[in-house]
């Protein structure tokens, strides 16, 4: 018997330690941070140059990031995240592409996003292209609120377009 199936008296036999959800965003974020740390960022001629930023604040769940001033696209490498400012919304997703967990690239004379390894591509607002690649949902998205000038994500909410289909099509502030 393990030390935690002792301590709780054996409750937990066969229960996972973590969940498979929150597991497997871990491991996307800290793999998608270590290559940036590595120098696989996007360097293509026709990638635009992405300001990378800082989460303002926040504890392990919330992140605060200033809205941006115009439509556009920053990065969270830290935090593995997104912040997108498009057409009067902004929109927190993974940096993962739901695929693979490969670091995506936003290319702004398409305004979209791309996946460098198959090639999945997405609209502005997370939106996946079809056919477009291997991935078969839109970039996955945190749950977010407006506070002020600025919008907080919950970094342990998380969703995916085909798992919660309702809460990813409202996760985003309306400017």
């Amino acid at each position: 018997m393990s030390d935690i199936q002792e301590k709780d008296g054996g409750a937990c036999d066969g229960c996972a330690l973590v969940d498979r959800r929150h597991f497997f965003r871990d491991a996307g974020l800290i793999a998608a941070g270590a290559l940036i740390a590595l120098g696989a960022t996007p360097s293509g001629a026709s990638a635009a140059p992405l300001e990378l930023i800082a989460a303002l604040g926040g504890g392990r769940e919330d992140k605060s990031y200033a809205i941006p001033a115009k439509d556009g696209t920053q990065i969270d490498k830290d935090n593995g995240v997104i912040v997108t400012r498009w057409q009067g919304k902004v929109y927190l997703f993974s940096l993962a592409c739901p695929h693979q967990n490969t670091a995506i690239r936003w290319y702004d004379k398409d305004n979209q996003f791309e996946c460098p390894k198959h090639h999945s591509r997405y609209l502005a607002d997370g939106v996946y292209v079809k056919d477009s690649g291997r991935a078969t949902r839109g970039l996955d998205r945190f749950a977010v609120r407006k506070d002020g000038n600025n919008v907080v994500a919950n970094l342990d909410k998380l969703y995916q377009e085909d798992e919660e289909e309702a809460a990813w099509k409202t996760a985003f502030v309306t400017l």
